[in-house]
């Protein structure tokens, strides 16, 4: 343990204050407990700094296409002759897996049906709602989440493996405020970076054994009680301990493309066993009408209605936020496999791939439920009122044939997402709190492990889990303002570096 970071034992004692907070009840501490105060602190961010958050995130996408197309595109983030460590269905694996897999699982049909039956605008359960509903989850789910991990991966591939630095968000930071001024503020930064990892994982965690005690209760009527899904997580957690201590070429590398196998199988499946030319001319269209109305809805604030200002607060700004929040993880993952590449092949990779992958899965799972809805009869959105966005999905499944096999492929598919999704987060977590190292010690990642898997338990126990995602989500503030200094800092390095390149062909 003498190789941990003083950013590990702050990390560690914060994390674990928070949860004692987050079990204690209203009536101990009335309007003081860990969701009365985070509800009104994220409240208020959202309230007040929407705007920031709608042209952050656009600011990012704007940066990663401008370098695909800029002069800086040609560099590889690693030494001149390295090669990518792993290939492209396995990087495209790892990084999707990380980065929003179980996300998919759990929203594919439950939020184009409830954008269908609420949305941003115009009039509900119609035709028009039903392609705003699609055009929406492609948005929240497309090129600016994906733009917010590229950059802050990029920025952490390009430091760590072409300049030999720490690994570490606040390694990026020096060619702004140099060495001096990083010591003073780096152990700052690092620590938003890891409490953002922890209980947003955590959240994640307690979110995906929801998920999977729904879908088995759906198939086989297992009652959803608090002590099954803690016998999930216990499973669970045991699993993704054993995974991390093999390491990435073995449990991750393994599990992420296992994952890509039973995704593309299981949306497969649906799109040949349901409503084929539907889904697929849903998918057209809704894409088209994407990439259309992109910059209108990247910065789409409604100042005169207040109830479209509450649909973009709940869904879009809360997305930005999330997204942002998980960045510190996901690009630290990102980074740590992309050794090797270009620039331009990265950004390409990390924005084109996973976005349309996306949009098919929507197209299939919200496509088949709007169809059902729609054409059917069928009140998928009862199911979702009754039991929970979490039965969407089975939902959506029993109405089809070889139904009941799609479920236990989906339950498997959430299973192995949320595998890897924990199993990258005690990875990164270990990387951030040992001071950059590739190959963080067991030890540091067992304690990371139980520190999230005990969060997940205890807050789902108290009904909590909203209270830590939205604790995680106010840390995405702060991170915000971190990344736009990335940029900046990034920027002034690749203008070095290419000035630096000139100089020598001069030579």
């Amino acid at each position: 343990m003498s190789k941990v970071s003083k950013v590990f034992y702050i990390s560690v004692i914060i994390s674990i204050l928070f949860i004692i907070w987050g079990v204690i009840p209203d009536t101990i501490l009335p309007n003081g407990n860990l969701d009365a105060v985070t509800t009104k602190i994220q409240t208020y961010i959202v309230d007040k700094f929407g705007w920031f958050y709608l042209i952050s995130a656009t600011l990012f996408l704007v940066f990663s296409l401008y370098l695909i197309f800029s002069k800086y595109g040609g560099i590889k983030l690693g030494k001149p002759n390295d090669k990518p460590e792993y290939s492209y269905i396995t990087w495209f694996a790892m990084l999707f897996s990380a980065g929003m897999g179980i996300g998919l699982v759990f929203w594919g049909a439950a939020e184009p049906l409830s954008h269908f039956h609420n949305p941003p605008y115009g009039e509900a359960v119609t035709s028009d709602a039903a392609k705003t509903a699609m055009q929406y989850s492609f948005f929240h789910w497309g090129f600016h989440p994906w733009a917010v991990y590229a950059t802050i991966a990029l920025a952490l591939a390009y430091f760590k493996f072409r300049k030999q630095s720490s690994g570490l968000v606040s390694g990026v930071l020096v060619p702004l405020f140099g060495e001096r001024g990083i010591n003073v503020w780096g152990t700052v930064v690092d620590f938003i970076v890891v409490f953002a990892t922890v209980f947003g994982v955590a959240t994640s965690l307690g979110f995906g054994a929801i998920q999977i005690s729904g879908g088995l209760s759906f198939v086989f009527g297992i009652d959803q009680t608090f002590l099954f899904q803690l016998l999930i997580i216990l499973i669970v957690t045991v699993l993704y301990m054993l995974s991390a201590s093999t390491g990435l070429n073995k449990g991750i590398k393994y599990l992420s493309n296992s994952n890509i196998v039973l995704a593309v199988a299981l949306m497969l499946f649906l799109l040949f066993l349901g409503p084929t030319t539907f889904i697929l001319n849903f998918f057209t269209t809704s894409f088209g009408n994407y990439i259309q109305n992109l910059p209108n809805m990247s910065f789409r604030m409604t100042p005169f209605n207040e109830d479209n200002t509450d649909w973009i607060k709940g869904w879009t700004i809360f997305y930005w936020a999330w997204w942002i929040a998980w960045a510190p993880f996901v690009g630290t993952f990102i980074a740590r496999v992309s050794r090797g590449r270009t620039i331009r092949e990265f950004v390409l990779g990390v924005l084109l791939v996973p976005t349309i992958f996306g949009a098919l899965w929507f197209s299939v799972f919200g496509g088949s439920a709007i169809h059902l809805e729609f054409f059917g009869g069928k009140d998928i959105m009862g199911y979702i009122n009754d039991l929970g966005e979490e039965a969407a999905l089975f939902a959506v499944l029993e109405n089809f044939p070889l139904g009941t096999i799609m479920s236990i492929i989906a339950v498997l598919l959430i299973s192995t997402f949320f595998i890897t999704s924990a199993d990258s987060a005690t990875f990164v977590l270990g990387m951030q709190t040992t001071g950059g190292r590739l190959d963080p010690p067991n030890t540091v990642k067992l304690i990371w492990g139980i520190i999230q898997s005990s969060a997940a338990a205890v807050l789902l126990w108290q009904g909590g889990l909203n209270a830590l995602q939205t604790a995680s989500i106010i840390a995405a503030f702060p991170f915000t303002i971190i990344m736009l200094l990335v940029v900046l800092s990034l920027l002034k390095s690749f203008k070095q570096e290419v000035k630096e390149m000139e100089q020598r062909r001069k030579t």
